[in-house]
């Protein structure tokens, strides 16, 4: 069964299993103390961190072994804000950072901080400009920027973002930037002026549990209580030794691989890209096609919704993920493809393996036409427009992919110039909707409240 969630969670390199193993066994003592069982778990535990830290690119002092990735960034952004309080209470983020950047924000501004946030272009990228532009804003006082984060590569869709640019005007304007290289570091490491940086092994190949938090030499820090005297104050609890050998000897193991594993991977992701919507109709490519990670692709297909669709490539054989507002445990779209501007439903995320063979990717399009057309069957979609007056669509309540699908097939009941009104609540269809027309070629005339105006156009 080919597992094409790569983005969420890569399989146990060999190397990772390997040092995981012999680790058991040699790095169970506590570093911390001086006998020799403690004194060989310390020499085991630095040269881990030397390891790691050649592989990000820093020095072994200034990285730090957390928990997770999530960890690392919460602890990482509320170390940073506090050490430079003085400086300002304003927090930059991009608009399609992973949520637990989002949610390290949502925590400023509860404790009274600002944020900022840049947007995107519909590929997922920013520009140093935009970053710039948010640093000069508010540059006196309480309103000065403390801190800025931006991702290496989007989790979502797999866009590599500007970091040297960005660091660059970062440091220009004598504040630290925060790089979440989760999705990235595992390719190598990354590059320009940054602050601070955070990273989990689960993302390369390595064990979960892991995670990395980098902080320059020079960059005002002040870990928040409680803390202890592990990790350099920075991290508390004990670290979990056999995990971190392991974590670290993977990085090292999987950057040496990945130049040739991107040359493998990257055709078989743009044969994806550019067979998907031939083979389906009525489908969006999200993404930078250029600037991207090697191995993720991103679409959404109109009138269907991505949980639905999960399970139908599930069952077909193939485990891949979505970013689709559509679920079990959300009614909101995805933060990333929202502000991107794109089509949120039926939204599925492809990210590929190392060792994923081209036969397993030509089995996946040959398995998905027949998915997508059994979910928008069950969802009543049309398959063609049909061909009078204005009309207004009801779908009040309704969610996602429900308010396009009943848009599709009223449109051909107003003659061309014509109005069609869709009434829809669902956060959704300020994204789907508009797409929607974009796609098939009508005019979007706007949204005021939760009524919609589509002008049918040909």
């Amino acid at each position: 069964m080919p597992y094409f969630d790569a983005a969420s969670a890569v399989p146990l390199h060999p190397v990772a299993r390997q040092a995981l193993l012999a680790a058991l066994d040699e790095g169970w003592a506590d570093p911390a103390r001086l006998h020799r069982e403690g004194r060989r778990a310390r020499m085991l535990l630095d040269a881990a961190r030397e390891t790691a830290a050649e592989g990000v690119g820093c020095r072994p002092d200034e990285l730090v072994f957390a928990p997770s990735g999530t960890q690392a960034l919460h602890s990482g952004i509320a170390g940073a804000l506090a050490g430079r309080r003085r400086a300002g209470r304003r927090l930059i983020v991009s608009a399609v950072e992973h949520s637990a950047v989002l949610h390290s924000a949502a925590a400023h501004e509860a404790d009274g901080g600002t944020v900022t946030e840049v947007g995107v272009d519909r590929g997922g990228r920013v520009t140093a400009d935009a970053f710039a532009q948010a640093l000069r804003d508010g540059r006196e006082g309480r309103d000065a920027a403390a801190l800025a984060c931006l991702q290496s590569a989007n989790h979502e869709v797999g866009t590599v973002q500007p970091v040297a640019d960005v660091s660059g005007v970062c440091q220009e304007a004598g504040v630290p930037l925060l790089v979440d290289a989760a999705q990235s570091l595992g390719w190598g490491s990354v590059g320009g002026d940054w602050s601070l940086l955070t990273a989990s092994a689960h993302k390369w190949g390595g064990p979960s549990g892991v995670g990395l938090l980098v902080v320059r030499k020079g960059v005002r820090f002040a870990a928040r209580p409680p803390t202890d005297e592990r990790e350099s104050g920075r991290m508390p609890g004990f670290e979990n030794l056999p995990a971190i050998i392991s974590a670290a000897a993977s990085l090292r193991a999987v950057q040496a691989e990945a130049g040739a594993e991107a040359e493998r991977l990257r055709p078989l992701v743009d044969r994806i890209r550019n067979r998907v919507p031939e083979l389906v109709p009525d489908v969006q490519v999200a993404g930078d096609p250029v600037r991207r990670l090697p191995h993720v692709v991103t679409f959404s297909c109109l009138y269907a919704d991505g949980e639905s669709l999960l399970h139908a490539l599930d069952r077909a054989g193939f485990s891949v993920s979505s970013g689709s507002s559509c679920t079990s445990s959300t009614l909101t779209p995805s933060h990333v493809l929202r502000a991107m501007g794109v089509l949120s439903g039926g939204n599925i995320r492809v990210s590929l393996p190392p060792g994923t063979t081209a036969e397993e990717v030509d089995e996946f399009l040959a398995a998905l036409p027949e998915a997508v057309a059994s979910v928008r069957s069950q969802l009543g979609a049309p398959a063609t427009e049909s061909g009078g007056s204005s009309v207004t669509v009801d779908s009040l309540g309704k969610r996602c992919p429900i308010p396009v699908i009943e848009l599709a097939k009223v449109i051909g009941d107003v003659p061309v110039g014509g109005v069609v009104t869709v009434l829809a609540d669902d956060e959704a269809a300020r994204l789907d909707i508009p797409a929607w027309c974009e796609m098939r070629g009508h005019e979007y005339l706007g949204a005021k409240g939760t009524t919609h105006q589509v002008r049918r156009t040909k």
